[in-house]
């Protein structure tokens, strides 16, 4: 135990990607190994600490919304911590009093800034992690017990005009599969049931180390443990390079049926604009070669709406992508110009009423999709891993083999990390309603 930690309570909050989410459990787990007390309440802690994202506009902005009124709990010391530091510190800087700031991936470096910043001191320390891989040996305190969040690279191996991720995260580094199975088998043993392979790319996984995803998925599901692994975003043009291959992975019984494959755009032209490497064919050839081979699998991909150069024929394009393919998820996100991004720079043709018009009219192809694909499910029955505590009282939430989250009620019991046999009662947009079967 720190000197400075004896008494005192830490509230740690983390946004954004499930990368982030494993870097907030990591911090909290070094700090509770350093003898300070982690609390879920921020009135009763004597350090805030929030762990913040960057990639969108609207997050940022309502971060610092957060960031004001937490400054505003007398008696509290304030860390920041996360992308937003590394993407707009001068914003940070000017608009919200802090005592310390630091990057992400940060570790056990968050002891001593707490340390400091209760002895009054003011730290500033970024961009010292931009070189490092993820630490997979920190101790760590999960926010849902039954789910292992394992960081498998950081940075990515794209140039996309659009993102500033880049700015944050850095270029590719990996860990080792032999260090990730090692963190998974950790993490199974203490009670995890499902695990989150989670990168920004985890199809560029190892390129920088000479392996690959499907090395990585096929070591993965030789763990002699009954667990279930989700497998984070991937790009299209380096999922292609070992399409049959990692399709045959996915098979595996250990591997949610669930892919989540961005396309951003519909439209060739744009795709070239924004940078990403591969073309709208591309993209198909992928979730056709899924398709066939796992009839039953949950599509999700990201749609970024109004970038610059996005005529009205491009956004028609989009759409008429979304007809075809039917993904089950879309995220939609309005263009909004990234600091020290090229896109920034880019002029733009389509006003801000344009751009929600067009959200709107994708949304609401989206939705029904969603709708529609999700009825399929009625009348299915099988088993499900119950991973998460739902908002209603009584009420739980599962996942299947193809990773629908499916609704069940039980007053007798806390079901959480149990499996169980279910028979599907109502289906909705973005969940199915189930009863509990023998």
């Amino acid at each position: 135990m720190t000197e400075s930690a004896h008494g005192k309570k830490v509230y740690l909050r983390s946004f954004g990607c499930s990368s982030n989410l494993a870097e907030g459990e990591f911090m909290a787990g070094c700090l509770s190994h350093a003898g300070y007390d982690i609390t879920t309440t921020a009135n009763e802690a004597d350090v805030l600490i929030y762990n913040t994202c960057a990639v969108k506009t609207p997050t940022e902005n309502r971060i610092i919304e957060i960031l004001k009124k937490a400054r505003a709990i007398e008696g509290k010391q304030l860390v920041i911590t996360g992308c937003l530091p590394l993407v707009n510190y001068e914003r940070l800087r000017s608009q919200v009093d802090f005592d310390g700031i630091l990057g992400q991936g940060v570790g056990y470096t968050i002891v001593e800034t707490v340390d400091r910043v209760l002895r009054k001191e003011r730290v500033v320390s970024l961009d010292k992690n931009l070189g490092k891989k993820p630490s997979l040996d920190l101790p760590r305190i999960p926010v849902n017990p039954i789910i292992s969040i394992v960081p498998i690279a950081q940075g990515c191996s794209g140039s996309c005009r659009y993102c500033c991720v880049v700015f944050a995260r850095g270029r590719l580094r990996s860990c080792s599969p032999d260090q990730i199975v090692s963190r998974i088998k950790h993490d199974l043993n203490s009670g995890a049931k499902e695990v989150w392979l989670t990168a920004q790319d985890t199809a560029s996984y190892g390129r920088d180390i000479g392996v690959d995803l499907v090395t990585l998925l096929n070591q993965t599901c030789k763990i002699e443990y009954g667990f279930f692994v989700r497998v984070g975003m991937m790009t299209p043009n380096f999922a292609l390079d070992t399409l049959s291959e990692l399709v045959e992975a996915f098979k595996d019984d250990h591997i949610f049926k669930f892919l989540h494959l961005p396309v951003q755009s519909g439209d060739e032209e744009v795709l070239k604009h924004m940078n990403r490497f591969y073309s709208v064919d591309d993209f198909k050839r992928v979730v056709s070669a899924f398709r066939k081979a796992i009839p039953d699998l949950t599509l999700a991909t990201d749609v970024i709406v109004g970038f610059p150069g996005e005529s009205a024929e491009a956004f028609e394009h989009t759409l008429q992508l979304i007809e075809d393919v039917e993904p089950d998820i879309v995220n939609i996100s309005k263009f909004f110009p990234r600091p020290r991004t090229p896109a920034e720079k880019m002029p733009q043709k389509v006003s801000q009423k344009e751009i929600v018009e067009r959200s709107k009219t994708i949304t609401d192809l989206t939705r029904k999709i969603a709708t529609e694909k999700n009825r399929a499910w009625s009348g299915w029955r099988g088993r499900i891993l119950i991973d998460e505590i739902g908002k209603r009282p009584q009420s739980f939430i599962g996942r299947n083999f193809a990773y629908k989250p499916i609704v069940v009620k039980d007053s007798n019991h806390s079901l959480l990390g149990s499996y169980i046999n279910v028979r599907l009662k109502k289906t909705f947009r973005t969940y199915l309603e189930a009863e509990i079967v023998d």
